[in-house]
């Protein structure tokens, strides 16, 4: 198995990405990355991540993708999570991700990074790293209209997302909040 296989398999896997750290623990170099990068193979996409030039592309990439920019510690956060299973409508202009780390690296426009304080418990839907459904749904409700939220929860349970437990639990929360703000 040569070098850039070795690279495609952990891309492959990966919505067809591959960070510096993970390519060096293959056994590749940086001057490596280069050179895939000049003669076509892989496409930086940013600060220590590369794209395989064979890629085809899928629903859940720029979330991916995200994530992978923000580093090895970051996660998608709060309506992101909710937007990326299409469980209610969000602000479809900005990938939000956390992290419990300070980020000093320049991003693109539309990922915001949200500094959580300390470490949460992740989970991984569709190999990206997460917050859970359940979580994200507290995390938005500041951000997120009530109505959505229940639809979130709604739509989650029906997908077989969230069990009925955390289904009755997340209802209770929003009706407290909800009698709470009254």
């Amino acid at each position: 198995m040569t070098l850039y296989d070795k690279i495609y398999e952990i891309a492959a896997d990966n919505h067809g990405l591959v960070t510096t750290a993970e390519a060096n623990e293959a056994g590749a170099a940086n001057k490596d990355l280069v050179r895939y990068v000049e003669d076509g193979r892989l496409t930086r996409i940013g600060r220590g991540v590369y794209r395989i030039k064979h890629h085809v592309p899928e629903p859940n990439d720029p979330y991916a993708e995200a994530v992978a920019l923000v580093g090895p510690h970051a996660y998608l956060y709060g309506e992101s999570v909710i937007a990326m299973h299409g469980l209610a409508p969000t602000n479809p202009t900005r990938i939000l991700v956390g992290s419990d780390k300070r980020i000093r690296k320049h991003l693109p426009v539309g990922i915001k990074v949200v500094n959580v304080g300390r470490p949460e418990p992740c989970v991984s839907y569709d190999g990206i790293p997460s917050q859970s459904i359940p979580d994200a749904v507290r995390s938005c409700r500041r951000t997120m209209m009530r109505e959505r939220l229940l639809q979130a929860v709604a739509r989650a349970r029906e997908l077989g997302l969230i069990t009925k437990r955390e289904f009755n639990e997340l209802n209770a929360e929003l009706e407290k909040n909800e009698q709470a703000a009254q």
